[in-house]
């Protein structure tokens, strides 16, 4: 997904004044580098090269010019999860130093398909779906990164003028060998698969991105490198300083083994309601919980590593400051009041047993969840259309696990006797509706 509204966002990038007092310009004041370097260490994978990285800083401070940072995004999948979001509070470190974010939506290159990770050809998004996704994009990124101080670009609006001649000139940078080492390519060509000639523009195009902008830093994930590396040898082929390549690492689930992925069912996304959020951060495993707080919080490597040993010497519970951890994320997505709220839930639900302050609700026709034949309701079809199974057969699955309670007793029977009207408080796991049938 990871590969930033419009040509005046960039223009006013490039020609806006600084302020003014008293008749003098004022340059803004960063923080020391050692500082800056410290608070972008965290979470980062790789720097290359940091060396750089340190003289880039160094520049800016001393002119007062901001770094011009760069994220690409392929408008591929709009539903964003936290995982999706470790790159994008690395953004925003960058900007809270007070350097210049752009966050670039690949509207050209997501019609290309981004080759990494695939052992065949991915299918091209049309112009509709990539329009579609790229406004979807828009208003979630917001939630981390700060409107007024984000640039947001397309990547077409320098491509759409490219020439058949502009393309051969930018093919002639790369030889085909370089291209083959990228693992993806590599592998597919010694297994015979087919590579698209297109798929080879792919890199070419995101390394262009950074020629484009004259980047500085660009940011991405640990299965970008090639990618990214592109980006350094192409400004360095168009005459341009090379830009400092910062990866970010892939954040696991709340299995805290694979990577985190809504297929895989280990996903947190950040749409999901402030309680259900929170129970899924206080469901992960203790160790998992610096891991999460290194990538998904603003606190210092300092502070965590007083917390660890907080936590070694007895000194704090690791239950406390996982609850800390799950407030600051809601916060983050929601709102304090709503972190505040999903805490006192959680608390009611888990350490006093009893049901939660705000519960959705959800209101039924008895017909929508009645047996065949019967005056009953179909468990597990009630459990479908209230959200806590993904189907019918996953509720009948989840009721034979003696997962489902009704008000606060379990049932392990596929049909619940009712006297119509009817309501009740339905639970699996950790997740309960309020039911009002009629």
């Amino acid at each position: 997904m990871p590969r930033a509204g419009s040509l005046r966002a960039f223009v006013i990038l490039k020609t806006l004044p600084a302020p003014v007092a008293g008749g003098k310009k004022l340059m803004p004041e960063f923080r020391p580098i050692d500082e800056q370097l410290a608070y972008l260490r965290k979470g980062a994978a790789e720097i290359i090269r940091e060396t750089e990285l340190r003289e880039k800083l160094e520049r800016s401070r001393a002119s007062g010019k901001p770094l011009i940072v760069k994220a690409g995004f392929d408008p591929t999948a709009p539903d964003l999860h936290l995982g999706h979001t470790v790159l994008l509070r690395k953004l925003k470190h960058f900007q809270d130093l007070g350097h210049t974010v752009v966050f670039l939506i690949g509207d050209f290159t997501g019609m290309i398909g981004d080759p990494t990770g695939r052992s065949a050809t991915r299918p091209p998004l049309t112009a509709a779906q990539i329009a579609e996704n790229a406004e979807t994009y828009k208003q979630q990124v917001f939630r981390i990164l700060d409107r007024q101080k984000t640039v947001v670009d397309f990547n077409s609006r320098w491509f759409n003028q490219f020439t058949a001649a502009d393309v051969v000139r930018l093919a002639a940078k790369v030889t085909v060998s370089q291209m083959l080492e990228r693992e993806d390519f590599h592998k597919r060509f010694d297994e015979q698969k087919p590579i698209a000639m297109h798929e080879l523009l792919y890199p070419l195009a995101q390394g262009y991105d950074s020629v484009a902008l004259t980047a500085d830093v660009e940011l991405g994930g640990t299965d970008q490198k090639f990618n990214l590396l592109m980006g350094r040898e192409l400004q360095r082929a168009y005459g341009q300083p090379s830009q400092v390549v910062l990866m970010t690492p892939i954040l696991e689930g709340l299995d805290g083994v694979q990577k985190m992925s809504k297929s895989l069912g280990n996903a947190i996304g950040i749409h999901e309601p402030p309680l259900e959020m929170y129970g899924k951060v206080m469901s992960i495993s203790d160790p998992m919980m610096w891991r999460y707080y290194e990538l998904l919080t603003d606190v210092s490597m300092a502070e965590i590593k007083t917390m660890q040993a907080d936590v070694a010497a007895g000194r704090a519970h690791p239950m406390k400051l996982k609850q800390e951890l799950a407030r600051r994320i809601v916060s983050d997505f929601h709102s304090a009041d709503a972190a505040d709220r999903a805490a006192e839930d959680w608390s009611r639900q888990f350490q006093r047993d009893q049901a939660p302050a705000e519960v959705e609700t959800v209101s039924l026709a008895m017909q929508e969840v009645a047996a065949a034949g019967d005056a009953a309701i179909k468990l597990d079809k009630l459990l479908a259309r209230c959200g806590l199974a993904d189907s019918v057969s996953d509720g009948a699955r989840k009721i034979k696990q003696k997962a489902v309670r009704v008000d606060g007793e379990v049932k392990t029977e596929p049909v619940l006797n009712v006297q119509l009207p009817a309501e009740f408080t339905l639970r699996v796991g950790r997740a309960i509706r309020k039911v009002r049938i009629e």
